[in-house]
């Protein structure tokens, strides 16, 4: 089906509160007020995020009080909606880290895969670690795996490390439950169990790209040995390791728990089911909403009750604490401490997504977002291309994933009205494809993958960048190719 936008007669899309020109130029200006205040002022997105809304409002003509109530309602909305979700999608991720069940899935995984296939084993494993921990977390958790790995292997760290941090990013770009897809499916009233298998449908060939098949010339471009920095322990609890292959206890090193401290970790089996319980009750309830049309029916509501995302999330962090918790022998009090951790550094993260949510508001209020819906109506332009390119202006301006994808699904969030719930699941994945798109020096993930690599500024550009570059434009042709049958 084309997912070019219809005549946009008998929609909801609220009227405009001034003339064409004032309304471009406000949009214009909060969203230049954003870049500027984040690039140059190095304020934090919170605040350029709620300056720039306000500017919306007052720029185009409305009272300062209208404009400070539409703001703050689009932060509540977003707060509730988001908000809880982030914070158990920390707790999970969080709880997986603390248990060593990270550790037992890259153990499994990259222990097994001879040496001609770590790259491979490297993706599936950022890929599945990737599926519940914010990007920074996994980067962090893995980078003892992938020096490890590359110096036993005798490869260079581009290699081995390109694959893991394409698995990474994909699955912070384009699945839930991250911030960015999250906030985007909330904005643009998309369901999210059709995004979430929507999204791993492009997350996987669009990691393979520019996952393994990247890293074969990136390291050969650049082919940087791994720092000596991490030795796999000497000691490791019985029953942890899952042993065998070419790369068997690399993982050693990996997680959050000490050294000294032993732990029995949780099996690989256990591990991957409570990974992928929220995955699962959330697919099951949108392949419930699409086969069974009877509402009335037990199975279907039954699934559409776990497969809401607060239920689906709040059930697996309870599962959680049980499989992964108690089942490496955490205690009660070392579990509330895990839990509890985790909240405090995604603070901002809840803040930036809120703020965003009353810059939409503020665009969605004084009619912008119409003039928007109207002129791409008028045009022969595909709203999933428009959704990608001004993601991508964003992230370039701003470095930020989070930013882009909110400001750009804020902006462009009239124009789902006359689009049919796949093809605004695909909407929002092209904003996330948009948002990693060619990562450089104003992104701090850019710094943070040149410092732990050892890499100069040239040689980040020409792995980093060009795989964030590679991810972004394979998921964009996927994408687009699901148009064609969505």
């Amino acid at each position: 089906m084309s997912t070019l936008l219809l005549p946009l007669a008998g929609t909801d899309l609220i009227e405009p509160v001034a003339s064409d020109v004032r309304l471009v130029t406000a949009a214009l200006l909060g969203i230049a007020v954003i870049v500027v205040l984040i690039t140059w002022a190095k304020l934090h997105p919170f605040l350029a995020l709620t300056l720039g809304g306000l500017t919306v409002g007052v720029a185009a003509g409305v009272d300062l009080a209208v404009a400070i109530e539409s703001f703050s309602t689009g932060f509540g909305t977003t707060a509730a909606g988001v908000g809880t979700l982030i914070a158990l999608g920390a707790m999970f991720g969080k709880l997986l880290a603390d248990s060593g069940g990270a550790d037992q899935i890259v153990d499994t995984i990259v222990g097994k895969a001879p040496q001609r296939a770590l790259p491979w084993a490297m993706a599936a494993v950022g890929a599945l670690i990737g599926l519940p921990m914010f990007f920074e977390i996994g980067l962090v958790l893995l980078m003892p795996v992938i020096y490890l790995v590359a110096r036993r292997a005798q490869l260079s760290i581009i290699t081995v490390g390109i694959p893991a941090l394409a698995g990474l990013s994909a699955m912070h770009g384009l699945v839930p439950p991250h911030p960015g897809p999250l906030t985007a499916i909330d904005y643009l009233g998309a369901d999210l169990g059709t995004t979430l298998a929507l999204g791993i449908a492009v997350a996987v060939p669009t990691i393979i790209v520019s996952g393994p098949l990247f890293a074969k010339y990136a390291g050969a471009w650049v082919d940087v040995p791994a720092p000596d920095r991490f030795e796999t322990r000497s000691t490791v609890t019985a029953g942890a390791t899952s042993g065998g292959g070419s790369a068997g206890g690399y993982a050693g090193a990996a997680g959050s728990a000490d050294a000294e401290e032993e732990r029995t970790r949780p099996s690989f089996g256990v591990t991957l089911f409570t990974v992928l319980l929220p995955v699962v009750l959330m697919m099951g309830k949108a392949l419930a909403d699409i086969f069974v049309d009877d509402e009335t029916n037990t199975s279907r509501q039954v699934l559409d009750a776990l497969g809401t995302p607060l239920v689906a999330l709040i059930l697996s962090t309870l599962v959680a604490m049980f499989t992964l918790g108690r089942g490496s022998g955490m205690g009660r009090t070392e579990i509330a401490k895990s839990v509890e951790s985790s909240l405090p550094p995604i603070a901002g993260i809840l803040l930036i997504v809120a703020a965003g949510g009353g810059f939409k508001q503020s665009l969605v209020d004084t009619g912008v977002g119409t003039l928007v819906a109207e002129w791409v109506s008028q045009s022969d332009f595909s709203v999933l291309l428009l959704a990608w390119l001004v993601a991508v202006l964003i992230r370039l301006a701003t470095g930020s994933a989070t930013v882009a994808t909110v400001t750009t699904a804020g902006l462009l969030a009239p124009l789902v009205d006359t689009l049919s719930t796949g093809e605004t699941s695909l909407m929002v994945l092209a904003i996330g494809a948009g948002s990693v798109f060619f990562s450089h020096v104003n992104d701090a993930g850019f710094w943070l993958v040149k410092e732990y690599f050892g890499l100069s500024v040239g040689q980040t550009v020409k792995t980093w960048s060009l795989m964030e570059t590679f991810l972004s434009v394979s998921g964009l042709v996927f994408v687009l190719l699901l148009g064609l049958v969505i």
